[in-house]
């Protein structure tokens, strides 16, 4: 396909253009930002949270609808980094969060509603043993930890460029270091995601590409012959970072075989693919299983929660407990009850099917405008989770994304969506994420300010 040539001038002038409106929508988010910063840094609680020149400030949800502290109302396509599959108060959600909150909000100690969400992630993923804990980042700690326990290793492999939470361990390789020689894909090299990360603990973790198992059967050999041998393996089975990067027909597979063979703990990170890509996750869509699963985000209905899942023989170093694994609201007893409203309640085969319906409307309709206006790009859309990826080649791998994709294009869409009632995540690394409340009248919404950026950019 022959693309249509974008002048950057006129990217960056409709940039411009939409950031100084929606600045001037937003007067009400400056104020308390000013308020905000004297005691929050940058005035927010969490660096994700960030928007030049201030953050905007969300007010209240409805199903599939957010207003912020102005007043400017938007179809929530952020839908909380994509934790609120659910939509925003679900009268299911509502009506658990108040029955338990009467009978008692915290214990921590054991309470019975542990019970039920393990016996039904278990039967989702096909994995026996649970634990749980109350964030992603917490997941995949706990993982790592159980990984190494299992196996008497330290070294952990990651897929660079990919995001696995805050704790040293990972944030390793998920930015671009301006030195990375891309074309030895057998070598590339772990650099701290900022500071304040020992450099003892950045060597620990190396990462190898996405979609190239060689690669990584390569990286394992070097260091096996180093006495570095991985414990684990954590990985996302489709790439959520850099939009969404599926994997190439047998590289889950190939990746299987190899950990399998060589006795390493194969780690999938659901914590943005679970409950959102399909009910057992990215697990049951590639049909490939992990030894251990980490989920989050959308497993609490909107209460912070999460878990570890896991095979009977790598979760018995918790068993046994030769891992402590510990956390005083782990298994809160709100947050139980609000995922197992969820989980029966809410996301339930209609759910999905509804989900995959939007899915193809949004993915084919997006898809229509770049084919029309011979924009560079694709779309990828499945269940909840999808993207535009604006890129004149497939993205494969962080390599591929670094040498394709187009920043411009990608900020240029943020606010425009914002100034058009589409709410929407800064840049491109996860764009939208649909909920059960969304309506055809909300994908329609999309796909007219999608279009009539597509016709801004070409007339």
């Amino acid at each position: 396909m022959t693309f249509a040539t974008i002048d950057p001038s006129r990217v960056q002038e409709l940039t411009d253009q939409e950031s100084a409106r929606l600045n001037d929508a937003t007067h009400a988010s400056r104020a308390l930002y000013q308020q905000a910063r004297r005691h929050l840094p940058g005035g927010v609680a969490s660096s994700y949270q960030l928007r030049d020149p201030w953050p905007i400030y969300i007010d209240r949800g409805q199903g599939c609808r957010v207003w912020d502290v102005d007043g400017n109302e938007r179809y929530d396509f952020h839908n909380g980094f994509g934790s609120m599959v659910q939509g925003h108060a679900h009268p299911a959600i509502a009506r658990a969060l108040e029955r338990r909150f009467d009978a008692g909000s915290h214990f921590g100690c054991a309470v019975p509603e542990i019970v039920p969400v393990a016996q039904e992630l278990a039967r989702r993923w096909g994995l026996p043993q649970w634990r749980f804990v109350n964030s992603g980042s917490e997941a995949t700690m706990d993982a790592i930890r159980i990984a190494r326990a299992h196996t008497g290793r330290d070294t952990v492999m990651k897929i660079f460029g990919s995001y696995h939470g805050h704790h040293d361990a990972v944030m390793v390789s998920i930015g671009n270091p301006v030195d990375v020689d891309w074309s030895d894909p057998n070598n590339l090299p772990s650099v701290p995601y900022g500071a304040g990360i020992p450099q003892a603990v950045v060597d620990l973790t190396v990462p190898v590409p996405f979609n190239d198992a060689a690669a990584m059967e390569t990286r394992i050999a070097t260091l096996t012959a180093q006495g570095r041998k991985p414990a684990c393996v954590i990985m996302e089975a489709c790439l959520m970072n850099l939009g969404i990067v599926l994997p190439q027909p047998g590289y889950l597979e190939a990746v299987r075989q190899l950990t399998s063979r060589l006795g390493i703990v194969l780690i999938f990170d659901e914590v943005k693919t679970g409950l959102t890509m399909a009910a057992g996750g990215a697990t049951e869509k590639f049909g490939v299983r992990p030894d251990l699963v980490t989920l989050a985000k959308s497993l609490g209905g909107g209460l912070p929660t999460g878990a570890v899942g896991g095979s009977a023989e790598v979760m018995a170093v918790i068993e046994d407990q030769s891992v402590v694994q510990v956390g005083t609201y782990s298994g809160n007893p709100l947050a139980m009850a609000t995922a197992w409203a969820s989980l029966t309640e809410v996301l339930t085969p209609e759910a999905y099917a509804w989900l995959d319906h939007l899915s193809d409307r949004i993915a084919d309709g997006c898809n229509d405008i770049l084919r029309r206006h011979h924009l560079p790009g694709y779309a990828v859309s499945t269940a909840a989770k999808g993207c535009v990826t604006f890129a004149d080649a497939l993205i494969t791998d962080y390599a591929s994304y670094i040498e394709h994709q187009n920043v411009a294009l990608t900020e240029l869409a943020y606010v425009w969506n914002m100034n058009r009632g589409i709410f929407m995540t800064p840049g491109r690394e996860e764009e939208w994420t649909l909920s059960v409340a969304h309506s055809d009248e909300a994908i329609d919404a999309y796909l007219a300010a999608f279009d009539e950026m597509a016709q801004a950019l070409t007339r």
